[in-house]
């Protein structure tokens, strides 16, 4: 599989959406550059992809730290002279509290995590996006934006609010230079984001798909192959633009 030249850096890469959709982008031609926290998973994920033809780095940092992002994407764009794409997909729920409840440092984490890391990854890449091949930006909200997250979830459901938000918002600030941003909404996906329940409550995992007008829980791939889409010169008059992948799940039944 040979490189097209271009270059696109997935955050939160080592396993889930974040992975199939580096791995679909590296099939796409593109050079991708995991980020992670966990260096072993990163290793591991290289291994993976170079094994089928991908050239593929990994760059382990935490996208909350400011300075980090800023080392990181500096040194990825200089030795790349651009990046082409970048894809926000780090972030979680980070916990639950309600808010008569919550911790100050709860919340400034779980915005930290959601929102703090597509401010700090997207302005550092703008400098080396404006060189880039039909450049663009890709965030990841959440159902959780509209409809302000389940039970102890609010100020997840806040901060992808703030992704949603600021996803139009660097649209606008980038149309000059020909950067597009939009975004995915990921309905239920199948991914350890619902490990827990799915091991202490299988049943009421598998019930989530009644809920759903297409009658199944998302996996990976669907949301990777959309996000394929936006990073193609398909997609080179979408932007300011959020996409629902959630099988009509948006709508309720």
């Amino acid at each position: 599989m040979s490189s097209n030249g271009k270059i696109a850096l997935v955050t939160g890469a080592t396993g889930g959406i974040g992975f199939q959709s580096a791995k679909k982008l590296g099939q796409d031609g593109f050079t991708v550059i995991l980020n992670g926290l966990n260096d072993d998973a990163g290793a591991e994920k290289v291994k993976e992809l170079a094994a089928e033809g991908i050239t593929v780095e990994y760059y382990g940092f935490d996208v909350t730290n400011e300075e980090q992002v800023i080392e990181n994407v500096n040194k990825i764009g200089e030795k790349y002279g651009k990046i082409d794409v970048v894809v926000n997909n780090a972030g979680g729920l980070g916990g639950r509290s309600r808010f008569e409840v919550m911790t100050t440092d709860f919340y400034r984490k779980v915005m930290a995590l959601n929102l703090d890391s597509v401010f700090f990854v997207s302005r550092a890449a703008i400098p080396f996006l404006k060189k880039g091949d039909h450049p663009t930006i890709i965030n990841f909200t959440s159902n959780a934006a509209w409809n302000a997250g389940g039970p102890g979830a609010g100020i997840y459901g806040t901060s992808k609010a703030g992704v949603h938000a600021i996803t139009r918002a660097l649209a606008k600030d980038l149309a000059e230079y020909g950067i597009r941003v939009n975004a995915v909404s990921p309905g239920t996906i199948d991914t350890d984001f619902h490990k827990q329940i799915k091991s202490t409550k299988p049943e009421v995992f598998a019930s989530w798909a009644n809920n759903i007008m297409l009658g199944r829980l998302g996996q990976p791939e669907d949301v990777a192959s959309v996000v394929s889409f936006l990073a193609s010169e398909g997609a080179s008059f979408m932007t300011a633009e959020t996409v629902q992948i959630g099988g009509g799940q948006a709508l309720g039944i």
